[in-house]
C-alpha cells in the first residue's frame, strides 16, 4: 500500500484517460482492483457455508444470511435470485453475503445441500 503522501499527491483526473483509480493508480477502465478482492473472499473461504437468522440493525425484522459460499459476484446474484423464488420472499447480495427476508433456515439448508454445498446452520 502506498504511503500517506503518496496518496494524498497522486493523480485522480487525467484528460487522456478520464478517471484514476486510488488503490492501483490506473485508469478506471483499466482497474483490476475489484478482481482482486473478489479473489481474496473466495480464497480464505473454508468450504462450509453457514446459514444464519439475524435480526440487529433491522428494527426488530428478523433475515436469513447465507455465508461462505465460494462464487464470484454474477454467479452469487444468480442463485440469490433462485433462492429468493424458492422461498417466495425478497432479499439481496452484500458483499458477499445474500439476504432472504424472514426465518428460512430449513428450506434453505435443504435447498443448499440439495445443489452440493456443505451446510451448517450458525447462530441460534
Amino acid at each position: 500500500m502506498a504511503s500517506l503522501q503518496d496518496q494524498l499527491r497522486g493523480l485522480v483526473y487525467s484528460t487522456e484517460h478520464g478517471d484514476i483509480c486510488p488503490g492501483c493508480r490506473q485508469p478506471q477502465n483499466d482497474c483490476c482492483c475489484v478482481e482482486l478482492a473478489e479473489q481474496e473472499r473466495i480464497a480464505s473461504l473454508d468450504g462450509i457455508v453457514r446459514i444464519r437468522r439475524e435480526t440487529s440493525g433491522r428494527k426488530g425484522k428478523g433475515v436469513t444470511t447465507i455465508t461462505g459460499l465460494p462464487l464470484p459476484g454474477a454467479e452469487l446474484k444468480a442463485l440469490a435470485k433462485t433462492l429468493k423464488k424458492r422461498c417466495g420472499t425478497g432479499g439481496s447480495v452484500q458483499d458477499g453475503v445474500i439476504e432472504i427476508q424472514g426465518d428460512h433456515r430449513e428450506l434453505l439448508k435443504a435447498e443448499l445441500e440439495r445443489l452440493g454445498y456443505t451446510v451448517k446452520l450458525a447462530g441460534g
